[in-house]
């Protein structure tokens, strides 16, 4: 018996020591394709290459098809301001009626940063506040949504969960205005996946378009006129959202149609004035839509599940669960890692080894009762 062991022993240790039995897994594909994962430019072959912008982020695509003409930094996650706005009005146009009549909360009303100027003496419908939402950026209009909406937390959710819908990754939202707050991040890639969603949707659509708007007040109305200045001066623009905080710096969502053809331009993190570069990239993207080869595309939502088959989308998005880019190294993550696997490999081959040695004291220990019980019967 014990002669028979020693190979088996010999055999398993080796296998032990050897390493893992199975392959890393494959690589996670990048979303929009492999070139959206540089952090550099990308632009088509053969074609003039898209005007320089101050932005740390941007893309430019094509509505309709869904390709991406050209980005830098497209996965990049960055603080976006109030062009989050674009997604809590995503979220909760379909939820609330618009005719909706709302007093605000004081809680609204105080809200810091850009304001409409709601009043808690005054009423006001959903269709009002989506108004000031996206023309004003009123921070106190997202919280009166918000409310109605069945509070803070329900419509945070609302909003993650739209984001994963729209397989926006990078996208977390923490606030349903864009201020600031820790843990809050979005990209140019998936503000423009909002923003061709929002723009499939007819009352998105028609809010982010107007100029300007009668706006209720304690004694009768006001004008309130959109904070995106190239729906003046831009032909064909259609409009969606700017943003600006002293963190995030400035960033724009938007859209131009033209002939039949939609551009979608979306800039993140740039210190200054950014209309003209925008209106530039604009006509670039018109210029070199049926020139070039595309350098990722738009990915389409996902398929809503049926009720009794849907996961759980309330919980925020952890950003490391993002397919976005490809994954970055981190030298000492990946020693570490090669280090625990040749140490579990060890301690596996340690454990077979000491358990094949208790087999071994098994079967010795019943041979020698077996002689013992023997030689007594004797």
């Amino acid at each position: 018996m014990g002669t028979k062991l020693v190979p088996v022993v010999a055999l398993l240790a080796a296998v032990a020591l050897a390493g893992p039995a199975f392959a890393d897994p494959p690589a996670v594909p990048v979303l929009g394709g492999d070139q959206l994962a540089s952090k550099g430019l990308v632009a088509p072959e053969g074609v003039k290459a898209p005007p320089k912008t101050k932005a740390t982020s941007f893309v430019v695509a094509d509505a309709e098809t869904g390709q991406v003409l050209a980005a830098r930094n497209p996965h990049g996650r960055f603080l976006p301001a109030s062009t989050l706005k674009a997604l809590t009005a995503l979220s909760l146009i379909p939820k609330l009626d618009k005719n909706l009549k709302i007093k605000p909360s004081r809680t609204a009303v105080n809200q810091e940063g850009s304001a409409v100027g709601l009043s808690v003496k005054t009423t006001y419908t959903v269709d009002d506040l989506f108004k000031a939402l996206m023309l004003s950026s009123g921070n106190d209009a997202a919280m009166a949504l918000a409310e109605a909406n069945g509070g803070l937390g329900t419509t945070l959710a609302d909003m993650n969960a739209e984001a994963k819908r729209l397989q926006a990754n990078d996208t977390v939202a923490k606030t349903p205005s864009g201020l600031d707050k820790p843990g809050q991040s979005s990209s140019a890639y998936d503000l423009a996946l909002i923003a061709r969603a929002g723009l499939a949707n007819p009352d998105f659509r028609r809010y982010v378009s107007l100029k300007s708007s009668r706006f209720p007040a304690p004694k009768g109305y006001y004008e309130i006129g959109n904070h995106n200045k190239l729906l003046w001066r831009y032909k064909g623009m259609v409009g969606v959202k700017n943003g600006w905080t002293s963190k995030a710096l400035g960033s724009f969502v938007g859209a131009a149609t033209r002939d039949g053809h939609t551009i979608i331009v979306t800039i993140m993190r740039h210190e200054g004035y950014f209309w003209e570069e925008v209106e530039d990239l604009l006509d670039w993207g018109f210029a070199a839509r049926a020139k070039g080869r595309p350098v990722g595309r738009l990915v389409d939502p996902l398929p809503v599940q049926p009720a009794t088959e849907q996961v759980n989308t309330t919980a925020t998005p952890s950003p490391a669960a993002s397919t976005r880019g490809a994954p970055v190294l981190d030298a000492a993550a990946s020693s570490q890692t090669g280090t625990s696997r040749m140490v579990g490999s060890v301690v596996v081959g340690a454990g077979l080894l000491g358990g094949l040695g208790w087999l071994l004291y098994g079967v010795r220990r019943r041979r020698a009762t077996r002689r013992a019980d023997a030689e007594a019967d004797q």
